[in-house]
């Protein structure tokens, strides 16, 4: 059953509308299209179709209501998937998009539908990827990164996504602010926050030349193949040039370590046994790209830094009231701050030992 077959038609979508845009504009399909909901994608609005003829893709546009200045940017995601689709970064087919909302209130665009599956827990990982493979798709996620990471931006037409310089110190001055802003709201306040923003802005390592970051590449923004290696990489929807070891530390903090203090979170995807250490995933960084990896560290700490200035601030906003608490965990949610600020002290420290 589909949103369309129950009669209450895909959310955010004038269906005659799009399905007229479609077969003008996407030779490839033949409406009328059957619509399904898929779940994930940052609240998008996110649908496959099939088609008269059996032809399958996905349609994506923004959630319905007021939305803040760049959040859930179709157009950026639309030139990113059409940049790299002639690369080595397996992202899904650009079919068409609409920037007219006109048709149905809000820019959208079709890409073609990958068989995969992305990995939001231990659960989904036990699920489509066998113990004796694990190794194989963690290998093939890293080499995907190395690889995006070693694109020229100019050379794809990528050059304006965003900013060339001071990556790691624009984010520090911006969530700083978020983290302050934040502390009254909250009633909540801690001393390494404003200790680390002043030892990462200090001691701020000499950036690179700029190259194409995701910004939040994890397994749960890759599509798992059949083969379980990546299929597709998603969600482009806040990717920017910026400092490829600052992306590089975000995708690498979610995979377990023998050397870490505190243990993994068992319901995390990366969890289940099987998969390579995250110092052997970096090592393999560095051979395929040649990067110096000796800054790691640091980068790896002003992650968990700003992921706690990043909870911070939403945690404010429910403490405000601002949000409905309705099945939320306050208390797990405040932990998680200072769990995340722990961690970039062990980061930095690790620096330092």
């Amino acid at each position: 059953m589909t949103d369309h077959d129950e009669g209450t038609g895909p959310e955010g979508y004038d269906v005659a509308a799009v399905e007229a845009w479609i077969a003008d504009n996407i030779p490839a399909l033949k409406p009328p299209l059957i619509w399904r909901r898929l779940l994930g994608g940052h609240s998008n609005l996110t649908y496959r179709i099939d088609d008269s003829a059996g032809q399958s893709a996905v349609i994506r546009r923004p959630p319905q209501g007021q939305l803040l200045p760049k959040a859930h940017d179709m157009g950026r995601e639309w030139a990113l998937i059409s940049a790299l689709g002639p690369t080595s970064v397996p992202v899904p087919a650009a079919l068409g998009f609409c920037e007219s909302p006109d048709v149905t209130g809000a820019w959208f665009y079709v890409m073609g539908l990958v068989d995969g599956h992305p990995l939001y827990s231990a659960e989904d990982t036990r699920a489509y990827v066998p113990e004796d493979k694990r190794c194989q798709l963690a290998f093939s996620f890293i080499d995907v990164l190395g690889d995006l990471h070693d694109i020229d931006p100019d050379s794809v037409g990528l050059g304006d996504l965003g900013k060339k310089d001071n990556y790691v110190g624009r984010q520090l001055k911006t969530w700083y602010r978020s983290w302050t802003a934040s502390m009254e709201p909250a009633n909540y306040d801690d001393p390494r926050a404003h200790e680390m923003q002043r030892y990462f802005l200090e001691n701020l390592p000499e950036q690179e030349p700029a190259k194409i970051v995701h910004g939040d590449y994890g397994v749960h923004n890759c599509l798992v193949g059949r083969d379980c290696t990546v299929a597709a990489v998603v969600d482009w929807e806040i990717s920017t040039l910026g400092d490829p070891l600052a992306d590089l530390a975000y995708a690498l903090n979610i995979w377990p370590d023998s050397s870490d203090e505190l243990p993994a979170a068992p319901e995390a995807a990366t969890t289940p046994s099987g998969f390579p250490e995250r110092h052997e995933l970096a090592e393999r960084y560095a051979e395929r790209t040649g990067r110096d990896l000796s800054k790691l560290d640091y980068y790896c700490g002003f992650n968990r830094w700003k992921s706690a200035a990043i909870v911070h601030g939403v945690y404010a906003r429910y403490v405000e009231g601002k949000k409905s608490t309705d099945g939320i965990d306050l208390e797990e949610m405040r932990d998680r701050i200072g769990r995340s600020l722990a961690l970039a002290e062990q980061a930095v420290n690790r620096l330092h030992s």
